[in-house]
């Protein structure tokens, strides 16, 4: 297992989203309430960058059709067709730096 810095707890606040490549994979970090998830920032359906999308408490809507994805868990809450689950990574913060696991 490999630790990537994401970066301070300061520039990442409750309800805000970043995205970074770690270990050949494009993932999406995410503060809902002071507690960091992280995700495939790829959309399962059409490939769109997630990140790109409006975030709403754990709820992440894709910005090109509309599909609805639970931040904590990856998984999807609303989309008119079956799509594949996201996959969630682990975060760790310690000393005020968040740390992906890749």
């Amino acid at each position: 297992m490999v630790k990537v810095l994401v970066g301070k707890t300061s520039e990442l606040g409750e309800g805000k989203m970043t995205h970074l490549t770690a270990g050949g994979k494009e993932v999406l970090v995410a503060n809902v309430g002071g507690t960091y998830h992280a995700i495939s920032n790829i959309c399962t359906h059409a490939g769109a960058e997630l990140h790109e999308g409006e975030l709403k408490g754990n709820e992440l809507k894709c910005p090109w059709h509309g599909s609805r994805w639970d931040v904590t868990t990856g998984k999807l809450i609303w989309f008119p067709q079956k799509l594949k689950e996201l996959g969630k990574y682990k975060v760790t913060v310690e000393n005020e730096t968040i740390y992906l696991e890749i």
